[in-house]
């Protein structure tokens, strides 16, 4: 069954077995949405969320100390795509990004969305260029990004120049 990837575990907070995210979602009020995460393929009910410092803050069913919230340090965390509620408009899942082919404004096809970087500032999309070299930074805003046409596999951007060269 297909999974979407919602973070990473980085540590432990306290004692009572709460788990530091770092997600790979811009919203994320999505915890609060969904009942579960799966850790390792097994699913664990959310008892409680909250933030501190850009970071989601778990409280998993069976993870009640440090101890065993220290062992899940460094795994990742997905629930499956059947149960993922819809994001707000104008917000797109990672997964559902990498592959578009980024056309420029005259239409002409500049390459493909390799890579999403999550900042907090904005997120940057990683275009690989179909002449090749390396991959190069386009800002996901507005002034940057024209469209994005998940169904039709395409995201219009704007180049300017030195872009490439970054």
């Amino acid at each position: 069954m297909e999974k979407n990837r919602l973070g990473k575990i980085t540590g432990a907070v306290g004692l009572k077995g709460e788990l530091r995210v770092y997600p790979f979602t811009d919203f994320k009020e999505l915890f609060e949405e969904i009942g579960y995460v799966l850790m390792d393929d097994t699913p664990f009910s959310i008892k409680a969320v909250r933030y501190m410092k850009g970071l989601v803050i778990l409280k998993l069913t069976g993870i009640d100390d440090r101890s065993a919230a220290e062992n899940c340090r460094g795994k990742e965390i997905f629930m499956y795509r059947k149960d993922v509620p819809p994001l707000p408009e104008g917000t797109y899942y990672v997964k559902d990004l990498i592959g578009l082919i980024a056309v420029d404004e005259e239409g002409r096809k500049v390459g493909r969305l390799c890579e999403v970087i999550i900042n907090t500032a904005q997120d940057i999309y990683m275009i690989e260029p179909f002449e090749g070299g390396n991959p190069f930074p386009i800002p996901a805003v507005e002034e940057f990004i024209k469209i994005v046409d998940i169904e039709k596999g395409i995201i219009g951007i704007k180049l300017i120049d030195g872009l490439r060269g970054l």
